[in-house]
């Protein structure tokens, strides 16, 4: 018998309304958002083909929630638990054995820990997944364009973030330099001292000036929680590689139409194992692509490792690796560079390390 899982998703844009249901289009963007917050959890997909190499099989259930990113960020927490409860009711009635939490629905409140507490089935943001695919697939794409880990300077936004705070772990053990970039100073003091303490060959810098903290970057890792764009095209150096994990996401199409010469990647785009796998909803991607926090949700479903395995405001590193190994027993791999939802050809990628390649020979020329 197939294991199963279900997994919880929102419209991440106004947009997103607009296709689903055209006449509002014609409505104010408040009105319609005020409107959904009401509308009833909702069944949207049914994932089935998922087999692991082990011979297990996956079957799935994607409920959503009407609710923007905005919507869940101003609404009293109290009212989003009701609407993340009643879908996790939903899950259950389903047949699911864990709950994945999809984009803002790990962010409110205390990242699940009380949503887990009132179910009866164990819950996962997926965060520990996605830091370990984010740091990955950045250094990954760092070499491809020439650039070496070990003499890289890696800026991370929203660091003092669960995701953000376990990449600055997880890149302490890869890299020589990494930016800390939040809008809080105090924690970001805090988190460079425990870096510090924790990896003291690693020079550390704090930051809470996007634009000053990315200029000097090799690599940036995009993970903070804000629902605008953050970075300019003219922030970047020449030969940037930026892995936008953040969801709405930190970078706009303007970045890549604008700098030629810097790769930006979508964090944490996995593709999962079964040649026929269906994951019933159409996310934007090739078939058989999905995000790495639901990733992380299957994995755990196929291992039958039923807890709940990422939670709260931390990403424990170890369990980062932990979920790494999972999902590669069970046939998970990343996919390839790819931006807005499509595949970078490997042209593409070769034609930006050569610009910026001449670039920087420009720029040390001109010192």
């Amino acid at each position: 018998m197939a294991r199963q899982f279900a997994f919880l998703m929102h419209p991440l844009r106004f947009d997103d309304f607009a296709r689903k249901y055209p006449f509002t289009q014609r409505l104010p963007e408040r009105w319609v958002e005020s409107l959904f917050r009401h509308v009833p959890p909702m069944r949207v997909g049914h994932v089935t083909g998922v087999v692991s190499p082990t011979g297990e099989q996956l079957e799935g259930w994607l409920v959503a929630l009407a609710m923007t990113p905005r919507v869940l960020l101003e609404t009293p927490y109290p009212v989003v638990l009701r609407a993340l409860e009643k879908a996790g009711r939903m899950a259950e009635r389903l047949g699911a054995e864990i709950l994945g939490l999809g984009a803002f629905t790990k962010i409110a409140g205390d990242r699940g820990v009380t949503l887990a507490s009132r179910l009866h089935i164990p819950v996962t943001t997926g965060n520990s997944y996605t830091t370990a695919t984010a740091v990955a697939g950045a250094l990954r794409a760092a070499r491809r364009l020439g650039v070496e880990p070990r003499a890289a300077h890696v800026a991370v936004i929203g660091a003092t973030g669960s995701i953000g705070a376990a990449c600055c772990h997880l890149l302490a053990r890869e890299v020589p330099e990494i930016t800390v970039v939040a809008r809080g100073r105090e924690r970001l003091e805090e988190l460079a001292a425990t870096l510090a303490a924790s990896y003291p060959g690693v020079r550390l810098h704090v930051e809470t000036d996007i634009p000053r903290a990315v200029r000097r970057a090799d690599v940036l890792i995009a993970v903070s929680s804000s629902p605008d764009a953050l970075v300019a095209p003219e922030d970047l150096k020449p030969g940037a590689v930026v892995c936008d994990v953040a969801r709405p996401r930190n970078l706009s199409r303007v970045v890549t139409e604008r700098r030629p010469d810097v790769l930006v990647i979508d964090g944490g785009v996995i593709e999962v194992p079964g040649e026929r796998a269906d994951l019933g909803f159409d996310f934007g991607f090739p078939p058989r692509m999905v995000e790495a926090c639901m990733a992380e949700t299957m994995a755990l479903a196929l291992d039958g490792r039923l807890e709940n395995f990422t939670l709260g405001p931390t990403v424990d590193p170890g369990k980062a690796g932990e979920i790494a190994a999972i999902a590669d027993r069970h046939g998970f791999r990343m996919a390839g560079f790819r931006r807005f939802e499509r595949a970078i050809p490997d042209d593409e990628v070769e034609a930006i390390r050569v610009r910026a390649a001449g670039q920087r020979v420009a720029a040390t020329a001109a010192d």
